[in-house]
């Protein structure tokens, strides 16, 4: 017949110690079983000895040996002493063996069972033997004759031996004993059984609920699923415990995050990332799908806490969200691109009219001087930004920023000693974060130039200069220089820290992203961008960027 076992840890758990504790209390119970039959003999001895030693002491003992009929004498006595030292006989006999006394009268006269020879040689000697009674434990002690006069303390060795006296307790009497003691130490072994079985029960029937009922086998496989699934998904995937310090953490999110090996334990406030990172990640309330960014990439923080009637941790998943804001900028650049054409079809359908209503009105020459004139200004900026701007990508971007500007009132200038030679620009320096760093900086500064302009801040021409050059690209150490400035307002000097920041803007919520991407993809390029006046009294931005493969610091 199979045992059926415990499938689950806890009940496995349970077992096992219902097990143990049977087993300590068990053993505890012989041992102390084992104690109390040792000690029971021992007090047996010691009590025969000191009842036998006490008797063969008695002068009246000593006198009665010595007369014609010790047992008319002796028996009384005898019987007395036994019932009160509670023992279970008090024999004295004659050295020869011969009773006198004996709890069966029947017995008197007839030869003691029991070893009488050291104590014939004036010796006390216990031992357990069978004898009318059952088994017992006897102590036989020597009766010396009374000293001679005028030497009371003559030593026994050389005294005669006149008699023996033998006290004892039966075994059974001891095991009586023993059997009361017992039944008091297993009701005792068994209250200590159920009251260990009790808290036993209780502690795994907690187990039981925070191990869902699963056996260690299950256990050790979701284990080894767990892991396995945390280090396969891409996403990063950060658990905090209640001390807002790192649990687990899974590979994705040690790269988004640029965390090392001994993260775990740390508190996220030392984890040295951007405050407002910081502070999503600490916050006690959930936090969904919230853009936040690192020195190096744009992350789509998701946050739960965990509760269970006190905040016992955080659950965090993060999504590198740097490719899609980049893809989303290349989109914008695009969607420019094509309303700057869109524009221009407009712009040119109106001219196309004014030349063709000027010739039906005869003004031929009219004609050719105003669509000469037009054709003149818009190829003057494509010559100029085609002829100084050899890299594909940025000059597209200018031409399109152009008609933007246009569109708004601002003159988008691209200064004299702008130069960028196609095939300069290295591979470490993508063309999607050019892209970034000039269409942000170029947005802002016609917003800039715009708004003064209509706000009357700024008087003449709204422009905006862009110098875009490659300063010694074949020296190995060439960089590429990016200036922006403006005829708007300016930034304050005391706020110009905090322009780089996520959220921050001069118009309105739900702006101030595009300088943190910019000063992002400057960080990722190697680079460096500072903010100054520039010499229209507006806002300068100057961004450098290596020419050769550069590690971002």
């Amino acid at each position: 017949m199979r045992i059926p076992r415990p499938r689950s840890l806890a009940g496995q758990l349970f077992a096992m110690q219902v097990v143990l504790v049977a087993v300590i209390v068990a053993s505890g119970a012989l041992f102390a079983y084992v104690i109390d039959r040792s000690q029971a003999e021992e007090t047996a001895r010691r009590q025969s000895t000191a009842t036998a030693a006490a008797v063969a002491d008695s002068p009246s003992v000593a006198a009665a040996a010595r007369s014609a009929d010790p047992s008319a004498v002796l028996q009384p006595y005898a019987e007395r002493v036994r019932r009160d030292a509670g023992v279970a006989f008090v024999t004295i006999m004659a050295p020869d063996g011969t009773r006198w006394t004996h709890p069966q009268p029947g017995e008197i006269g007839r030869r003691y069972l029991g070893e009488t020879e050291q104590a014939l040689r004036g010796e006390v000697h216990s031992e357990t033997t069978v004898g009318v009674l059952g088994s017992s434990i006897r102590t036989v002690v020597p009766v010396f004759a009374p000293a001679a006069p005028g030497d009371p303390a003559a030593p026994s060795a050389g005294r005669k031996v006149i008699a023996l006296v033998s006290a004892g307790i039966t075994i059974e009497r001891i095991s009586e004993q023993v059997r009361e003691q017992v039944m008091g130490l297993l009701l005792a072994a068994g209250g200590a059984l159920a009251l260990g079985g009790l808290g036993t029960h209780v502690i795994n029937a907690r187990l039981r609920r925070h191990t869902h009922g699963m056996n260690a086998g299950e256990l050790s496989r979701m284990h080894d699923y767990h892991q396995a699934a945390l280090h396969a998904v891409r996403e990063g995937l950060l658990m905090l415990d209640g001390r807002r310090r790192i649990a687990l953490v899974n590979d994705g999110a040690r790269e988004l995050l640029g965390l090392g090996e001994d993260s775990v334990g740390r508190p996220v406030a030392e984890l040295g990332l951007p405050p407002a990172l910081t502070g999503a990640l600490l916050a006690s309330e959930p936090r969904v799908d919230e853009v936040h960014l690192t020195a190096d990439r744009i992350v789509v923080v998701n946050t739960s806490p965990v509760i269970g009637g006190e905040h016992r941790g955080t659950v965090v998943t993060l999504r590198d969200h740097t490719e899609l804001q980049a893809l989303s900028g290349e989109l914008d650049s695009e969607r420019g691109f094509s309303h700057a054409l869109r524009s221009q079809a407009h712009e040119a359908a109106n001219r196309l009219h004014t030349v063709v209503s000027l010739i039906e009105l005869g003004r031929v020459d009219e004609a050719v001087d105003f669509a000469t004139a037009e054709l003149e200004l818009a190829q003057v900026l494509t010559d100029r930004v085609v002829g100084a701007v050899g890299e594909p990508v940025l000059a597209a971007l200018l031409l399109g920023k152009a008609s933007q500007a246009n569109e708004r009132g601002v003159e988008l200038v691209l200064a004299e000693d702008s130069r960028i030679d196609d095939g300069v620009l290295p591979p470490s320096l993508p063309a999607r974060d050019l892209v970034t760093i000039l269409g942000n900086l170029v947005d802002n500064a016609v917003e800039a130039a715009s708004e003064a302009a209509v706000s009357g801040a700024r008087t003449g021409r709204a422009r905006v200069t862009v110098t875009a050059r490659a300063e010694n690209p074949s020296g190995g150490g060439g960089e590429l220089l990016i200036r922006v400035h403006d005829t708007g307002t300016g930034v304050d000097p005391d706020r110009a820290a905090d322009v780089f920041h996520r959220g921050w803007s001069t118009r309105g919520s739900g702006r101030g992203l595009g300088l943190a991407l910019v000063r992002q993809a400057v960080h990722r390029a190697g680079g460096a961008i500072e903010l100054g006046t520039g010499p229209d009294g507006g806002a300068q931005f100057t961004v450098t960027l290596p020419l050769t493969a550069a590690v971002p610091a």
